[in-house]
């Protein structure tokens, strides 16, 4: 995004309202429905739902984290990204008349605990 959009977000003064906690909002809700908009996605109970936004000067941009936890037998991977996604998403939303030219990108998985397939880590 551009570095005037940072700041406005930032500094809390898009005209919306406090983008970052919208967002994470927006985020934590949207891994609780993820069975509802992604087709064939289990129903799973989830025990927590973090999402975290912070500001990064160099991008300029935000940068998204979501962790979601669940004592089920299958993975939350879905659940987090669907977290993040929505997130970044409802910032667009929140500040596309500042700036329409924003990107979402390097959306992945970077760690996942549990489940059949045991532990896993980006390299």
């Amino acid at each position: 995004m551009a570095s005037a959009t940072l700041e406005a977000i930032t500094t809390n003064s898009v005209k919306k309202g406090d983008v970052v906690t919208v967002a994470r909002v927006a985020g934590i809700m949207a891994a609780k429905r993820t069975s509802d908009l992604i087709p064939l996605c289990h129903s799973i109970p989830l025990t927590d739902v973090q999402v975290k936004v912070t500001s990064d000067d160099a991008l300029p941009g935000l940068r998204v984290q979501a962790v979601v936890s669940t004592v089920g037998k299958t993975g939350v991977e879905m659940e987090a990204l669907t977290a993040a996604a929505v997130t970044l998403i409802t910032v667009y939303d929140m500040a596309k008349a500042l700036d329409r030219a924003m990107v979402i990108s390097d959306l992945r998985l970077e760690e996942k605990l549990g489940g059949q397939s045991g532990h896993w880590r980006r390299q």
